[in-house]
């Protein structure tokens, strides 16, 4: 059982310093959810299946992550304020490889 430690911007510019499990299988959506980081039904509506991007967020540290999947990179292809550093939190697993992961939320679109 490991915690990391992960920062995150919400949608009005507060940086807020998480500790994250690594055990419970969790993505940066859930985590994004479980601290309340963003209005409830504004994060993750369609569960985690990358079908929403209401979880966009912008991956600002060097962190290596896992290549995109076909259906993540589909649905970034269709959503609104896409950057070259635009991820679905609901694709980024808490793993002891994200420590020092730092993201900012993308707007609500």
């Amino acid at each position: 059982m490991e915690d990391i430690n992960i920062k995150i911007k919400d949608r009005e510019g507060t940086l807020h310093d998480i500790v994250a499990p690594t055990d419970m299988a969790m993505n940066l959506m859930e985590v994004v959810r479980s601290y309340e980081l963003a209005p409830e039904g504004t994060i993750g509506v369609c569960g985690g299946m990358a079908m929403c991007a209401s979880c966009q967020c912008y991956v600002l540290s060097q962190t290596d992550l896992p290549e995109m999947s076909d259906d993540e990179e589909a649905m970034l292809a269709e959503a609104f304020d896409v950057k070259n550093n635009s991820r679905l939190g609901c694709q980024i697993q808490i793993t002891p490889e994200m420590q020092g992961l730092e993201v900012e939320l993308a707007p609500e679109s």
